[in-house]
């Protein structure tokens, strides 16, 4: 089981990479978004705001969101990780409902560039 720590590694690693894509991936990138992301099995939510092509998580705390995000992420710890690693296909693991995002549609369609 993942961490809290290397979960906080993996999100900062997917705003390094996020914050260093370019063409289509870059534009979806540049939302100004509050977000969460809930893991699911460590019962800790990290919150922030997607904004600048990056993620800047803000605070840390155990549970589910408080409030709710304009983007929401719910998923297992060692998801996320191998996620981010490119181990694990966001598509399959949406499909199989490992993962779960909640966001506006016109977000939805933006964000799917990203992944």
């Amino acid at each position: 089981m993942a961490t809290i720590e290397e979960c906080r590694a993996a999100l900062g690693k997917l705003s390094d990479t996020m914050g260093g894509a370019e063409g289509e991936v870059r534009a979806a990138a540049a939302l100004d978004r509050s977000v969460t992301c809930h893991i699911t099995d460590l019962d800790v939510t990290f919150a922030g705001r997607m904004t600048g092509g990056r993620i800047e998580v803000d605070d840390t705390f155990p549970g589910p969101p408080r409030e709710r995000a304009q983007i929401r992420l719910a998923l297992a710890g060692d998801d996320l990780v191998a996620l981010v690693d490119g181990e694990l296909n966001f598509a399959t693991a949406w499909g199989g409902g490992r993962v779960r995002l909640e966001a506006s549609l016109l977000d939805l369609f933006r964000l799917r560039k990203l992944l």
